[in-house]
């Protein structure tokens, strides 16, 4: 395939797409198929062909629609109208009504349960209007396996665009304007990561793609690969150019089976169609791909960590520098970013540098996506302006608090982040206000607590989970949080004293400071967020317990 073949991919595919009347979406993400979407896609078709209308409605299955907790989920363009919890035996009254009469059938429709009336143009309901969809876009709109369906929206022009007129100089140079900072977790300038690459001299480099998402409540990398797989891949592709990379490799968590197939299938069809392999799209570039799936170990989440279990060795960290970008896999430089990461590289490639840095904040340009969770109305993904309102995620977005419950913490950046209490609910959601409060941006869980939640509690829970994923090379990370985490079970026993409860403080700030890698490093910072704004159920438990100590 050459640069004419591509644009005329999407002309041919526009025409096919333009003969239906009707489109009707199925949200086919993870979520909505474990509650039985894929029954009411075939049921769709099927209805469909008996009514004689297969060629005036197209049944087409998607990505993740971000409503996660209201699927089964379809959409009924053009109008944008959702329909929540779907079952099979609604399936020929919403063809019926919806398309044959053009009436909508409002007791059905997306946030239909909420105080406000549902809306026929579901984008204009909180939980979408709010948002600005960048890493999601075509998400739960374009047909997944369908590489034609990604061209027609516009997918490749940026990789095309890389190849034929910009040096690889010129594309770092608009990574770097873009503010675009690494979403896995550290935030570290994705711009300068990428030059750093560059300017090594090396018979091969290396592209990495870290889909290793292990945080509990997390699952936006798995979306992202299940619902637009190509534009990661299609990012990959522009860092290689940029970085001087011929080689890639995608690490996808075993606990993924769709995202693996879908972009494995991505792949497939990129190579057959001369996006992938020699000379993409008739240029000197060559650009292979291969998938390394990970077997759920947390810490492989950890760059070093990672490329030593895509060389086939134990996933444990190693000391730095030198950096990856140094050396990396097998020993040479290795560009290392997240799923959420590459799958902005296409826009700002196509809009500009400047055009995404003035979306965001002064320091983090551009927007995140977050997995909302736990005790909230709307749970699911969304994308937001770096920079949004923790209360305006909750309350606007997530639609707040069920049962009439008080919000009381939000868990942010998973078992490395930490608890930000009610007081603080007007923090703008950025890297360096969130570090300030004693939690991190992560990459991107976002789990939220009422009233009832005991917080301690939930530190232990965090702190259990390190204690399972610990890789154990190094004395803090692998004796300090099980000493943690026996202090916080004594404690939620009610058998811990003030001592206690000083040599916890004291441990936690030692892990942090002394273990080898990230996961130790952050491994107390649930614990210590708790102990800084709910100090007191910390003492609740301990002073209940020297209250019935005999006299």
């Amino acid at each position: 395939m050459n640069r004419q073949d591509l644009q005329l991919i999407a002309e041919q595919t526009n025409i096919k797409h333009k003969q239906y009347k009707h489109k009707v979406c199925v949200c086919c993400g993870a979520g909505c198929i474990f509650s039985g979407s894929k029954k009411i896609l075939q049921n769709l078709q099927d209805t469909v062909k008996a009514q004689g209308k297969k060629k005036d409605i197209e049944v087409v299955p998607t990505g993740c629609m971000g409503p996660c907790n209201e699927g089964p989920l379809i959409k009924m363009m053009p109008q944008n109208t959702i329909y929540q919890k779907v079952k099979n035996e609604m399936v020929p009254a919403i063809l019926q009504s919806h398309i044959i009469e053009n009436k909508p059938i409002e007791k059905w429709l997306l946030f239909k349960n909420s105080k406000q009336k549902p809306f026929i143009n579901s984008l204009q309901a909180p939980f979408f209007k709010k948002q600005r969809k960048i890493v999601l876009k075509d998400c739960g709109d374009i047909n997944p396996e369908s590489i034609e369906d990604y061209i027609v929206s516009g997918g490749y022009k940026a990789l095309e665009r890389v190849l034929f007129e910009m040096s690889s100089e010129e594309v770092i140079a608009q990574i770097k304007q873009s503010r675009l900072r690494g979403r896995g977790g550290a935030g570290f300038p994705t711009g300068i990561k990428w030059e750093t690459v560059n300017k090594y001299v090396a018979d091969q480099k290396y592209v990495i793609c870290n889909g290793d998402e292990g945080d509990p409540g997390a699952f936006m990398d798995r979306s992202v690969l299940e619902g637009n797989p190509h534009r990661v891949l299609e990012g990959m592709i522009i860092a290689g150019y940029a970085t001087g990379a011929s080689k890639g490799y995608v690490y996808i968590r075993g606990e993924y089976p769709l995202a693996i197939k879908r972009f494995e299938l991505a792949c497939q069809q990129a190579r057959k169609s001369g996006l992938l392999g020699l000379n993409i799209l008739g240029s000197t570039f060559h650009f292979e791909v291969n998938i390394r799936i990970g077997a759920g170990a947390y810490v492989c989440g950890e760059e070093t960590a990672l490329i030593a279990s895509i060389e086939g060795k134990r996933g444990n960290p190693r000391p730095r520098p030198p950096f990856p970008a140094e050396v990396g896999l097998w020993g040479k430089p290795t560009l290392i970013n997240n799923v959420e990461t590459l799958a902005c590289v296409a826009s700002i490639i196509t809009h500009g540098g400047e055009w995404y840095a003035q979306i965001g904040t002064p320091k983090s340009g551009g927007t995140k996506v977050f997995s909302l969770a736990g005790k909230i109305n709307y749970s699911g993904l969304i994308e937001v302006p770096m920079g949004t309102s923790l209360r305006e995620i909750v309350f606007n977005i997530g639609g707040g608090i069920p049962g009439g419950q008080k919000f009381k913490a939000a868990q942010t950046g998973g078992p490395s982040g930490g608890c930000i209490p009610a007081e603080h609910l007007d923090v703008k959601m950025d890297y360096e206000n969130l570090v300030a409060l004693g939690s991190i941006m992560g990459s991107g869980g976002l789990i939220v607590m009422d009233e009832t939640s005991d917080m301690v509690d939930v530190a232990r829970f965090f702190m259990e989970f390190c204690v399972d994923e610990s890789c154990g090379k190094c004395v803090p990370c692998r004796v300090g949080t099980k000493v943690l985490y026996d202090i916080l079970t004594k404690i939620c026993q009610r058998q811990a004293s003030m001592k206690d409860l000083e040599k916890l403080e004291e441990l936690a700030l030692f892990v942090k400071a002394t273990s080898l890698c990230g996961l130790g490093m952050a491994a107390p910072n649930p614990l210590l967020s708790t102990l800084r704004y709910f100090k007191n159920e910390y003492l609740n438990y301990v002073n209940l317990q020297a209250a019935l100590q005999p006299s």
